[in-house]
């Protein structure tokens, strides 16, 4: 497949993945198609097959893939690769119901580090995650709105002579979207009264503001869900939404050389890590390890959930694949053996050199776009990465007739350094990780900027790394000076 194929297929992935719901759903269609099988956490397990192919959710949000290898034996190592499914963006807040100068308006809650400025102007849409009532079941249904909803104004600049010196605003005042018009919107239907228990202090739409998420939201937006889920706005029971660029992601540049993209941090991660484990599935009877990937949510606050990288997840479904017996001799506990072999990618984007701005980069770790993944260095472990890592890492880029390049980067001195689920996956699971990443321009924009070419370079690393890692490994030693 070309370079032009990978990225076309990326795109296509980032336009149908809206919130980290949607991702996890694309990349659940992407194995299903493969043949993997799904496993539920809440059940007990099927004895898991040398040359088995699964994979496991939590929350909707979060999912990890796995291979076995058709020569697996107990306690040999796993081949990771960690990215994540979230990106900076404004969601719903619970209760969102505004109006203003005769608009209605929808309140937002900023998530992430976003550079708030550029979602100004921006022809926004509505998706996310929508519990439904289905006769006494709260079922969860995805939602995304395939029309332009929402706007940020600014304001013109007649009004505003400094906008272009200094353009500065209040978050909780300033970035709230318009959706419509007060005087278009339909009359809606008295809330039912609460009850007239005394000991009851709330008002009646204080206490309905919890138990109707009609009453805490624009009757004209809780129609419109209703309608695209096709259901009744009664049976809504709650949501939670996000706003999203409804402008798709495209290829661009003078050569096809850009892709324009919202949440390329870190949906190219994604789509690449599961994209490489399906491609190596071809030689899985012929492979010694486990290949694994694990896509998390929440990476961009911090990590800190049930279904985060600082999580018990990875480590409960680690627990859960290294008890089972696949020789067939006596089953003893295999944890920590395999630990000490396996290894992990970290996967989250890098700051590509910027043309405009090239004073805030180190002298001599300066990335392209379209010259090949990025190694991340941190002498204060915000990046897991080392010698010994970067030295598997080359010879997995070179196995067999691979030529991938990589880059490095460090961040000056006098900057502050950001951080991944590298450190935190190493420090908990004690395995060797190192970061890397593709490069790209405007990260945390709701517009960003990568390299065509550097999709199916990252791809083909990863693949390369599931098919040979087991091989490498064992010619890297570590504590044996």
């Amino acid at each position: 497949m070309s370079e032009l194929k990978y990225a076309q297929d990326f795109i296509e992935f980032v336009n149908a993945s809206p919130t980290p719901y949607h991702a996890v759903n694309t990349v659940k269609t992407m194995l299903s198609g493969a043949g993997f099988q799904e496993l539920v956490e809440r059940s007990t397990w099927p004895k898991l097959q040398k040359n088995g192919k699964y994979y496991v959710t939590r929350n909707a949000s979060s999912i990890i893939a796995f291979t076995i290898g058709g020569e697996y034996k107990n306690g040999n190592g796993i081949a990771m690769v960690g990215a994540h499914t979230d990106s900076p963006c404004l969601r719903i807040k619970p209760i969102s119901k505004r109006s203003s100068e005769g608009f209605i308006q929808i309140g937002v809650e900023q998530y992430g580090g976003l550079i708030a400025h550029t979602w100004f102007d921006r022809d926004l849409s509505i998706a996310g995650r929508v519990y439904v009532n289905e006769n006494g079941k709260y079922v969860p249904k995805l939602l995304k709105i395939d029309k332009p909803l929402l706007r940020i104004p600014t304001l013109a600049i007649h009004l505003n002579r400094e906008v272009n010196q200094k353009f500065e605003f209040n978050k909780e005042t300033k970035l709230v979207p318009i959706a419509g018009q007060v005087a278009l919107e339909k009359n809606s239907e008295k809330p039912p009264s609460c009850s007239d228990d005394p000991d009851l202090k709330m008002t009646p739409e204080q206490f309905e503001s919890v138990q109707n998420v009609i009453t805490r939201h624009n009757q004209s937006l809780i129609e419109l869900i209703a309608k695209t889920l096709s259901v009744e706005p009664s049976q809504i029971e709650d949501f939670e939404l996000l706003l999203f660029d409804h402008q798709k992601s495209v290829i661009g540049g003078l050569n096809d050389e850009f892709i324009f993209s919202p949440r390329l941090d870190n949906l190219t991660s994604c789509f690449t890590a599961a994209q490489a484990l399906i491609e190596s599935t071809e030689t899985l009877s012929k492979l010694k390890g486990i290949q694994l990937i694990s896509l998390f949510d929440h990476e961009e606050i911090g990590s800190q959930s049930a279904h985060g990288a600082d999580s018990t997840f990875l480590p409960d479904i680690l627990q859960r694949i290294t008890k089972i017996n696949y020789n067939g001799d006596t089953a003893i506990d295999y944890f920590h053996e395999t630990m000490s072999k396996s290894f992990l990618i970290s996967s989250d984007m890098a700051h590509g050199v910027h043309p405009n701005y090239p004073e805030v980069y180190e002298s001599q770790n300066r990335p392209q776009l379209n010259l090949g993944p990025v190694i991340k260095v941190n002498a204060n472990q915000r990046y897991s990465t080392s010698s010994s890592t970067i030295v598997l890492l080359k010879h997995v880029a070179v196995a067999g007739s691979l030529k991938i390049p990589l880059q490095l980067f460090v961040v000056r001195n006098d900057s502050p350094c950001g951080s991944t689920i590298g450190p935190i996956l190493s420090s908990k699971l004690g395995i060797r990780t190192i970061d890397l990443g593709n490069p790209q321009l405007s990260m945390h924009s709701i517009r960003e900027t990568g390299g065509t070419y550097d999709i199916k370079k990252l791809n083909d690393l990863f693949k390369s790394f599931f098919e040979n890692y087991i091989d490498i490994e064992s010619k890297i030693l570590c504590d044996h000076l």
